[in-house]
């Protein structure tokens, strides 16, 4: 782990939960699925992660890409949701 700036930077890789316990190498480039296992929305989340996914999308919190008429989030793109999501006034601890 390293600090780049204020930011903490892991130097493992990133990897996905398999949805079958396990886990596998996680892409550059996820599905939607991989998206909601990569963000754990499958886990104690939404009843629909699908609409989460949605939500932030149409309330240009999270960035997609449609490629041959599928959604490809970037893990980029993801990580900085998720810091953003963890700076958000209303999910810091009190």
């Amino acid at each position: 782990m390293a600090n780049d700036g204020g930011k903490i930077v892991f130097s493992t890789p990133a990897v996905l939960p398999d949805g079958n316990g396990g886990f596998t190498p996680c892409p550059e480039l996820l599905t939607e699925d991989e998206a909601i296992r990569y963000l754990r929305l499958d886990i104690n989340g939404p009843a629909k992660p699908e609409n989460t996914l949605r939500y932030y999308r149409e309330h240009k919190k999270l960035k997609a890409t449609k490629i041959s008429r599928k959604l490809l989030y970037s893990r980029k793109s993801l990580d900085e949701f998720m810091d953003r999501m963890s700076e958000a006034k209303h999910f810091k601890d009190e």
